[in-house]
């Protein structure tokens, strides 16, 4: 059984699926073609990614990969807890370049599905977080883009000053929103 909730954003949804639990721990069906396709989400998943972050105030993104290998994302937290943020970068949408901000946690047991044409990226809360997120498209360098985590424009409140956080050298030279090519028109 799945709990699907409106992010605020089109198309971007939070999933909650059902925890059955007794003395021995619990189960959970995480990921049901059948089950999300009944809630209107159909998608072939190609990929399962996993991450750890050791530290507090990771911060991987934002990411996203262009047409023909644009991805959407299904995204949860097996260990610890995530700010996980989409940023609309489809230029001809009414919420072009406004973002959702969502806590996920091992706790909450929250996911994130982010459709193509996001912008993807999150920082962590605990350390030791573990992220786990399924893709529709297979990884591919020439397509692989980027957003300025930090762009004044997008406004996001990643929740730690930014001297805390730990970012790749890749993820600190991505362009800003108003310099950024348009890879989707909606």
């Amino acid at each position: 059984m799945l709990n699907i909730e409106d992010s605020g954003l089109s198309g971007v949804k939070i999933v909650t699926p059902t925890k059955h639990g007794d003395h021995r721990g619990f189960f959970s069906e995480t990921w049901s073609r059948a089950g999300f396709a009944k809630a209107g989400i159909d998608i072939d998943f190609v990929q399962d990614n996993h991450s750890l972050s050791a530290q507090v105030g990771t911060l991987r993104g934002l990411h996203f990969q262009s047409p023909p290998f644009a991805q959407d994302k299904l995204v949860r937290v097996t260990r610890g807890r995530i700010l996980d943020v989409a940023v609309d970068i489809r230029a001809s949408s009414p919420s072009f370049g406004q973002h959702v901000a969502i806590e996920l946690s091992a706790v909450n047991w929250k996911q994130l599905y982010i459709p193509a044409g996001f912008a993807h990226g999150f920082v962590t809360l605990e350390p030791d977080t573990e992220v786990q997120y399924k893709v529709s498209a297979p990884y591919a360098p020439q397509n692989d883009h980027g957003l300025a985590f930090d762009d004044p424009a997008l406004g996001i409140d990643w929740r730690l000053p930014a001297s805390e956080l730990t970012l790749s050298d890749k993820d600190r030279k991505h362009p800003r929103l108003s310099e950024m090519l348009r890879y989707f028109d909606r």
